[in-house]
């Protein structure tokens, strides 16, 4: 719900990284605080909303979920152009998926938007027994390229609202406040302008 006053923010997001990441599972847990164990695998691309009231902005995030597979990475770009902020996803269990998130984020820099909000999410962290990426390295690369590192689980929810607050924030942050109302008296003198210029 919109706090009255408050700057709105209309943001879309997109959501990249490996088949079988837990992708649409983050965004089912944070959009409806839903979870299956056996989540179907994304076809093209899934569209969710979800609108965040902070104190400083009311955040409305258009979520697209991308798939993962190969055969639709072509499709990318057309859900990441234009995006305000990016969530790149691996799962702490498979270094694979680690590197290709890597290769995401290099994508994402070329494409040239410098005011893209990115965070690095290691999903699945309820996966500890099986881990394959340390948490030091998920941060480390963040770090290296001005994105913000979070270790989530879409199954036990931790640190999903966290992930998407954080996101809100910085889009707050990013985008100054417009100044409310109009100035009348600019108003009356174009509106008096306009009067005299056809008096003959």
């Amino acid at each position: 719900m919109a706090r009255p006053g408050n700057k709105i923010i209309q943001a879309k997001l997109v959501l990249l990284g490996d088949m079988g990441t837990g992708k649409t599972s983050l965004v089912l847990r944070f959009v409806k605080g839903q979870f299956f164990d056996n989540q179907e695998p994304t076809i093209g691309a899934a569209f969710f909303t979800q609108i965040l009231s902070l104190s400083e902005a009311t955040v409305k995030f258009d979520i697209w979920d991308t798939a993962g597979q190969e055969r639709y990475h072509s499709l990318a770009p057309m859900y990441y152009r234009g995006a305000a902020a990016a969530v790149v996803a691996y799962d702490i269990s498979s270094a694979d998926t680690f590197t290709r998130a890597k290769k995401w984020v290099q994508e994402l820099q070329r494409q040239g938007n410098l005011n893209l909000v990115m965070a690095l999410v290691g999903n699945k962290c309820d996966l500890e027994a099986k881990r394959e990426v340390e948490s030091e390295e998920g941060e480390q690369f963040a770090q290296e390229n001005g994105m913000f590192f979070l270790e989530t689980s879409a199954k036990t929810a931790q640190n999903i609202n966290e992930l998407f607050h954080e996101i809100a924030k910085r889009l707050a942050r990013a985008c100054p406040p417009r100044p409310a109302g109009v100035n009348l008296n600019s108003v009356t003198r174009d509106r008096r302008r306009k009067a005299f210029c056809c008096l003959g």
